[in-house]
């Protein structure tokens, strides 16, 4: 069995901004030493452009974070940044899913089983009434939220899917993953924050599937999970008094570097395949070092991660939709298969997807 794939689509917001306006941004108030280290961080970063539900003109500011709404030096309060995530997250939610729908020739009222997915807003009633009163699905539909997971929440998400397709065979999921990490952005210069600052971006990505028949492409097939060894406090995501802040180690790549072949090598035996099968590299684009973490450990070839690094340019680190926006792509380029997702978060946890 499995869980075809049957339709992929993904939002972003309105307007979007380059990286260099962006830094010029969050360079203000800096000093002439930190700025010039901000930069370099942005320009390492190898992202052109990113997308986010705080502007109101292409390459605009960011007002939510000028004080006009009566935040002090650090920025709004988590309060007002829930706020906006309420007025915001629906609208890119929303279409992401019309489109899946859409791509999979789907109507929404043949939907059992709604997921979704959020680690950047706590809402309730949330997004998934939402999908259901507009969308016109079943108001009988099972719902699953999965919340605060970080980049790889789609992974669980996709377990989950996985689970119901193999246990219902009539069962049809929409999964949607939703994210405005731009609501966090951390103001100052405190070098937890700076690459948080740097990477993360907003947007919105959603699947259709249904149990597979057999001999159906992008059929997740099995999924798999890898909680690293004495990394606790590498990667980390907790609710402050303004917004959610994140932090990275320095050593998360060299982490991934050094546990993730023996992990995924042992994985993918259990289906008879060696990393040498694997035809396409879903990876979530963490920022451009765990990218060539990645590929250093499982020695790849030079263009294996070509399309991660293209989303990852195009639209930033948009925390659990990415690696949807990359499966996507590929769809798109008919890419070879086996297809293996990756991603990886606070716990320091591996994710993992095969597609088939």
């Amino acid at each position: 069995m499995g869980l075809h794939i049957t339709g992929v689509g993904t939002a972003l917001p309105n307007y979007g901004i380059s990286q260099d306006k962006a830094c010029a941004i969050a360079q203000k108030g800096l000093t002439e030493k930190q700025s010039r280290l901000l930069a370099a961080v942005y320009r390492k970063s190898t992202i052109k452009r990113r997308h986010t539900v705080l502007l109101d003109q292409e390459n605009g500011a960011t007002p939510f974070y000028n004080g006009s709404n009566g935040s002090g030096p650090a920025g709004p309060g988590t309060g007002l940044r829930m706020e906006r995530y309420a007025a915001e997250a629906v609208d890119l939610g929303l279409r992401a899913s019309q489109s899946a729908l859409s791509n999979a020739r789907c109507a929404p009222a043949a939907v059992t089983h709604l997921i979704t997915v959020s680690c950047t807003g706590f809402v309730s009633p949330g997004l998934d009434r939402e999908i259901i009163e507009t969308l016109r699905l079943s108001r009988s539909v099972s719902r699953v939220n999965i919340g605060f997971m970080g980049c790889h929440a789609a992974l669980n998400a996709l377990q989950v899917a996985l689970a119901i397709a193999n246990a219902q065979a009539d069962a049809t999921v929409l999964l949607c993953a939703t994210e405005l990490c731009s609501l966090h952005f951390q103001q100052g210069w405190n070098t937890d924050n700076v690459l948080p600052n740097a990477l993360f971006a907003d947007g919105s990505a959603a699947i259709v599937g249904k149990r597979a028949a057999p001999g159906k492409s992008w059929t997740c097939q099995a999924t798999g999970s890898y909680l690293l060894p004495e990394s606790n406090a590498d990667m980390t995501w907790r609710i402050g008094d303004h917004g959610f802040q994140m932090t990275l180690s320095r050593r998360v790549p060299t982490l991934i570097a050094e546990n993730l072949r023996p992990w995924l090598e042992q994985f993918l035996a259990t289906h008879n395949l060696t990393i040498a099968d694997i035809g396409s590299w879903a990876v979530h684009p963490g920022g451009p070092g765990i990218l060539d973490a990645v590929r250093t450990s499982l020695s790849l070839p030079i263009d294996a991660l070509d399309v991660s690094r293209a989303v990852l340019a195009d639209c930033g680190n948009m925390s659990s939709p990415t690696i949807l926006f990359i499966v996507e792509r590929l769809r798109q380029k008919s890419a070879s298969l086996p297809c293996m997702m990756l991603a990886f978060g606070p716990g320091l946890a591996i994710e993992a997807a095969l597609l088939i």
